[in-house]
């Protein structure tokens, strides 16, 4: 059974950073996608950011490229997300969910194995 275990939300001042990470159990890391979401109350949930095998290739949405970084530590069955410059409108709950493939997707739906999710919240 494949658990997934986010954590390092929390309260930062616009222009601060966090980093969160992503510890997943019960499958073979080194051959997996990892992916960060994002949801904001009454909002979809929204493509952060992903990192394929060994965290070679990597995808960012559009709102988060330049001020984030996505990484992945196999050898500790680890995900990392840096972020970096935090606006206001980064607020929400993160989510990590991963995959054991060799490819990438901005898609949810094909993400099969998901966090509960950690709280960022970018206020003054």
């Amino acid at each position: 059974q494949v658990q997934v275990e986010e954590s390092g939300g929390g309260l930062v001042q616009p222009g601060g950073s966090l980093r969160l990470t992503c510890v997943a159990s019960g499958l073979d890391f080194s051959e997996s996608t990892i992916g960060w979401f994002r949801q904001a109350p009454g909002k979809e949930r929204e493509f952060v950011a992903a990192a394929n095998l060994n965290g070679a290739y990597t995808a960012y949405g559009d709102a988060v490229k330049g001020r984030f970084t996505i990484s992945k530590d196999n050898a500790k069955n680890t995900g990392y997300l840096q972020m970096n410059n935090l606006k206001s409108e980064d607020t929400g709950v993160y989510l990590c969910a991963v995959k054991r493939a060799y490819g990438l997707s901005r898609n949810p739906a094909w993400y099969p194995d998901w966090g509960q999710g950690t709280q960022v919240t970018v206020s003054s």
